[in-house]
C-alpha cells in the first residue's frame, strides 16, 4: 500500500542545470581573471628595499655603469 502511495506522489524537480553552468562559468571567468592579473602584475623586486638611502644610489649607478 505504501509503494502505491509513493507512486501517487507528484515527482519531485530536479535541481537546475543552470545553476551548475552558471557556478562553472563563474570560476573559469574568475580564474581567467586572475591569471591575465599575474601575466599584466610587474614583477617583485626587493633588492633595492634592502640598501641603504645613501649606498643606493651609488651601487645603482655602479650596477649601471657595468651593464
Amino acid at each position: 500500500m505504501a509503494y502505491a502511495k509513493g507512486l501517487l506522489k507528484p515527482p519531485l524537480e530536479k535541481d537546475s542545470v543552470l545553476a551548475a553552468l552558471a557556478a562553472a562559468l563563474f570560476a573559469a571567468v574568475s580564474a581567467l581573471a586572475f591569471a591575465v592579473a599575474m601575466v599584466m602584475a610587474p614583477p617583485v623586486t626587493t633588492s633595492r628595499l634592502a640598501l641603504e638611502p645613501s649606498t643606493a644610489s651609488t651601487e645603482i649607478d655602479s650596477a649601471s655603469e657595468n651593464n
